[in-house]
């Protein structure tokens, strides 16, 4: 999937776009048809950078109901000639995802939508995950046949079949069709996931890796040749070592975090660092700043993993070097620094918004420390982040530092944030918005009332609710 195209932020398709709540206020004060033409465009193209880690569906369905959306556009792009030969799930997924919403909310339409597609779509699977979980019985009791046609009878389909009934995502619709009386469909969803049982018996039995009684020695060679077949496993093999390691066996670790093959030193290096030995700090310095980049990203990783006083201290030593271990020292300082480090991690916050820009992946944990030392002097970088990153996540996290360093939180990013596209921003927002704005107590009102709403979220809005539901 290529990298989408995020419009500026102060239109109103780069609004979309971040899912921020102010999308849903300027689509809903702007021209119908523009709205929807920019919802669409949304859900058609996948905005997101990180599917499995950005919410948006949920979002964008709620707004195809305050806008009273059709949904032909969806229509038109799910049956297009274009899904038989372009079958990856990122074309179709969050349409898929938003009808799913949409039909929990009552939309026929989107529930006739996801049964044609169930039945003749190349990512069948994953709208009927979403029918699971919203269509009755005989919806899906309707699909049996479509979806078992995709499956040629032999054993090359059989064992397709069996795969995809072991690993269902929502397995109510196999378990209806196996309760079906014909022999085509039930007796052969029964065969399936007897075979399906079956194949994760034999895994079990033939389990793959470390066994009891391996040697340091050997751990290191399995890490290694997991290396070579292109398979990173120190963590893995940190873990055996743990397992299998004894006192004695301190000189042959540290020399192999020092000299040894790459797999042995990278799985030395991360047990080194997982059991704070005294020297790993000095190996990991080393290994950083050498020309082999598995083993500097293996040292790195390793230190960030690190916990204790002396891991800080080499932290505020290494904050200024330009390189990954630097802007992990950063990040250390950020999630387990004190007061004092406030500067080094103010410092770092801009330094990276000014170089890497609002996306980077080094802001997360940067801009949580800015929130976790209280950095009120941060709150014009945090503002910053907020409006331009493309990421909803990075922007929920912004928005909790925001709470705490920013006093115009509550009059503020707020109020928008009711309306984000993320779980964890509206919930920090229910907890802080001020109810004086007329648009607060009514949203509250409303996200108390959808059984979409997430629990954590409706807690927070009731627990700024009195007895007569009116918002305090």
């Amino acid at each position: 999937m290529f990298d989408p195209v995020i419009a500026p932020s102060g239109t109103l398709l780069g609004l979309l776009q971040r899912g921020r709540g102010d999308g849903t206020l300027h689509a809903l004060a702007a021209p119908r048809a523009e709205a929807l033409a920019a919802l669409n465009h949304c859900v058609l193209n996948d905005p997101r950078h990180d599917w499995q880690v950005e919410n948006r569906s949920l979002y964008y369905a709620r707004l195809y109901l305050d806008i009273h959306g059709g949904l032909d556009a969806i229509d038109h792009h799910l049956f297009r000639a274009e899904d038989h030969f372009d079958t990856e799930e990122s074309r179709t997924g969050l349409s898929l995802a938003v009808l799913g919403h949409l039909a929990a909310y009552g939309r026929r339409d989107a529930l006739d939508l996801l049964r044609r597609y169930a039945a003749t779509g190349a990512n069948w699977a994953w709208a009927l995950d979403e029918l699971a979980l919203r269509d009755d019985d005989t919806g899906l009791r309707s699909l049996a046949v479509p979806v078992l046609a995709r499956f040629p009878a032999g054993p090359e389909g059989d064992a397709e079949l069996a795969s995809v009934v072991r690993d269902a995502f929502e397995p109510r619709p196999w378990r209806l069709w196996a309760d079906d009386p014909r022999p085509a469909v039930g007796a052969r969803i029964r065969a399936a996931g007897e075979q399906g049982s079956f194949d994760r018996w034999q895994r079990q039995l033939r389990p793959s890796g470390p066994r009891p009684g391996w040697s340091v020695q050997a751990v290191f060679d399995w890490a290694q040749q997991a290396l070579e077949r292109g398979t990173e496993m120190h963590g893995p093999a940190a873990r055996c070592l743990t397992a299998v390691a004894g006192p004695d066996d301190r000189p042959l670790i540290v020399e192999a975090a020092r000299n040894g093959p790459d797999g042995a030193r990278c799985a030395a290096l991360h047990y080194l660092a997982e059991v704070r030995d005294p020297v790993v700090l000095d190996l990991i310095e080393a290994a950083a700043g050498g020309p082999d980049r598995t083993v500097a990203d293996a040292a790195v990783a390793a230190f960030e993993r690190m916990c204790g006083d002396e891991a800080v201290d080499r932290a505020r030593g290494w904050v200024h070097r330009p390189d990954a271990l630097g802007a992990s020292a950063a990040g250390v300082l950020a999630c387990r620094g004190g007061t004092k480090d406030t500067a080094l991690v103010l410092g770092a916050l801009r330094e990276t918004v000014r170089a890497e820009g609002p996306d980077t992946q080094r802001l997360w944990t940067l801009v949580d420390g800015a929130g976790r030392l209280g950095i009120v002097c941060a709150a014009p970088v945090l503002r910053h982040v907020y409006r331009e990153t493309a990421s909803s996540h990075l922007r929920g996290r912004a928005a909790r530092a925001l709470a705490a360093t920013d006093p115009s939180y509550a009059t503020g990013f707020a109020v928008e944030c009711l309306w984000d596209c993320e779980e964890t921003t509206r919930e920090v927002a229910a907890l802080h918005a001020e109810t004086g704005d007329v648009r607060v107590a009514e949203r509250l009102r409303r996200l108390a009332a959808d059984p979409a709403e997430e629990a954590e979220v409706q807690t927070a809005v009731r627990s700024r609710m009195g007895p007569d539901a009116a918002a305090r």
